[in-house]
């Protein structure tokens, strides 16, 4: 026999334990939707990972490009425009280890004559203009608009994405220019101006001997770069620790489309991009931005927080620790402050 006073302070005790466990049987339900939802495929028939070619249409007749899909949702679909030109998807790699906790859907691509997509070999489709009408088709292909659509550039990609969305913004929801100046003119100078003069005179002597010969294929002058310029405003992890996507990125590089469009050498510009310049159209981009710069890259730091205050939406995010390869060499910065952006 229980005494009544006992008897209800059992009862409370079970109505207590009841909701308890019902609340976490639904929170139990609802997190395992969610996770299940992200990791749905969305496609149906034989399953790919993800993996989709799709076809596009140039001046010189019909290509495909490969694309592939990490996690499904309806809202948040980013859409990575790789750096280069002419390098390949892999170096975002490191953005599955962000990415999929927060439920963020991302999507590979490598363009045209970049990694896995076709290579025409034919340098006239080595044109800025042909690369926005490529990501426009490849928006249409995959059922991306501007209820979902983020598009982010990284380096040559954010001269893509900036050209992009003056001319497509209607279609996206939201921008994220990534380690890259609205003005090649003005990268150059910053090379000019502020990264060289970091150097010590016998190596830029030696750099300027290379270049000023042409003699850019010489294993000696990437000898100079790459501890003297590289390691230091590309990626700023020892050289023999680089990340392996990273590596394995620039070791498939089309040469070919780097050397059009960007010059021989990452240490300031000399191809057909050396006077792209949009500074003075940011005014015109509407769309909610991000602006994603770092303390020693190879982009002026101080020129990409001007570019956000251009841009009527804009927010600038600094890596005080970062160089251009910021994803890595200061990583936690990087992708909090894109996730933030992102979820806002």
């Amino acid at each position: 026999m229980i005494p009544r006073r006992n008897s209800r302070v059992i009862l409370l005790l079970l109505f207590i334990t009841s909701i308890f466990v019902s609340c976490s049987r639904s929170n139990s339900t609802e997190d395992k939707s969610n996770t299940t939802s992200y990791f749905d495929s969305q496609t149906t028939g034989i399953q790919t990972g993800g993996v989709e070619r799709i076809q596009i249409e140039t001046p010189k007749g019909k290509y495909s490009v490969w694309t592939k899909r990490y996690g499904n949702n309806p809202t948040k679909k980013l859409l990575l425009l790789n750096g280069g030109p002419g390098a390949t998807h892999e170096y975002f790699e490191c953005f599955e280890s962000f990415l999929p906790k927060e439920g963020i859907e991302f999507i590979y691509y490598d363009q045209l004559a970049c990694g896995n997509s076709d290579n025409p070999n034919d340098t006239s489709l080595y044109d800025l203009n042909r690369y926005v009408e490529e990501v426009e088709q490849l928006r249409i292909a995959l059922h991306l608009d501007s209820s979902n659509l983020y598009l982010l550039g990284h380096s040559w990609g954010g001269i893509l994405a900036m050209q992009y969305a003056l001319k497509y913004q209607q279609n996206i929801k939201g921008l994220i220019i990534s380690n890259m100046m609205a003005s090649c003119p003005e990268y150059g100078k910053y090379a000019e101006t502020v990264l060289a003069k970091q150097m010590s005179k016998q190596v830029l002597d030696s750099i300027a001997y290379f270049e000023n010969n042409g003699k850019y294929t010489d294993p000696k002058y990437m000898e100079l770069l790459m501890p003297n310029f590289y390691a230091k405003h590309i990626c700023r992890i020892p050289l023999d620790q680089w990340p392996e996507p990273v590596n394995r990125s620039f070791s498939k590089l089309n040469n070919e489309l780097y050397v059009l469009m960007q010059g021989p050498s990452e240490f300031g510009i000399a191809g057909k991009l050396t006077n792209w310049d949009v500074s003075n159209e940011l005014k015109n981009i509407n769309v909610p931005t991000l602006v994603i710069g770092a303390t020693y890259d190879t982009m002026d730091p101080k020129y990409m927080e001007w570019m956000s205050k251009q841009i009527p939406h804009a927010d600038f995010l600094l890596c005080t620790n970062g160089s251009h390869m910021c994803m890595y060499d200061d990583q936690q910065t990087y992708f909090s402050g894109l996730v933030k952006f992102l979820k806002k």
